[in-house]
């Protein structure tokens, strides 16, 4: 707990005041989590739909859970009821799909829309003109129970810090372009979702508003 509580405020104190911190606490125990939770934190993120799902009704209800991984369709039914924020929405059919789960639990789900910025084929994501398209759908107002509320993207796993920061530098464009062509009520869209326990000070200043921290809050698996 005291290792847990140290890491919990250094994190903190390093963020800037406009930048969400996300736990994430997939494989983590529901006892860590719960002394996540006296420490303050909130914000928790877990990349498997079963787990997040088994957990959730273990920890107390003001928690806001995040779905941070890839996302099946046939797998938003388990979460609808009571997810806060979908990070890694990277189809138009994944969008229907949790637009008609959300309907049936009578509730307007966020949703981020998941970027592909890396290098790495392994990595999920949208391209621009998957994007554009999506966008284009989303805007004429058939998808009423969802709310596309920014963008995610994961960086490429490498040790060159130039190559992450022109991955975030390029996002936080595109994030901007959209915004300015897709949003003119602006602050609907505002949460830029990148940055990890490697690289998310180069996030923050490439324009991060949400880091998704596992590592280096809760140690090594």
């Amino acid at each position: 707990m005291e290792m847990l509580s140290e890491h919990v405020s250094y994190i903190l104190q390093e963020l800037p005041p406009h930048v969400t911190l996300v736990a994430v606490t997939k494989t983590r125990s529901v006892e860590l989590l719960r002394e996540a939770y006296d420490l303050g934190l909130r914000d928790f993120g877990e990349n498997r739909v079963q787990e997040m799902a088994e957990k959730q009704p273990l920890l107390p209800s003001d928690i806001r859970w995040h779905q941070i991984g890839h996302l099946q369709t046939n797998k938003v039914k388990y979460i609808a009821p009571f997810v806060h924020l979908i990070h890694s929405v990277d189809s138009l059919k994944l969008l229907n799909e949790i637009d008609r789960q959300a309907a049936r639990n009578n509730r307007i789900i966020d949703v981020l829309l998941q970027a592909y910025i890396a290098m790495e084929e392994s990595k999920f994501g949208l391209d621009e003109q998957e994007l554009t398209e999506i966008l284009n759908v989303y805007n004429q107002g058939n998808l009423k129970n969802v709310h596309i509320c920014g963008l995610m993207g994961m960086a490429t796993f490498t040790d060159s810090d130039r190559i992450v920061r022109n991955e975030f530098a390029a996002l936080k464009t595109t994030f901007e372009q959209v915004k300015n062509e897709f949003f003119p009520d602006r602050e609907n869209f505002a949460i830029l979702s990148m940055g990890m326990s490697g690289d998310y000070h180069i996030a923050i200043e490439e324009g991060s508003t949400m880091v998704r921290i596992g590592t280096a809050l809760f140690g090594e698996r």
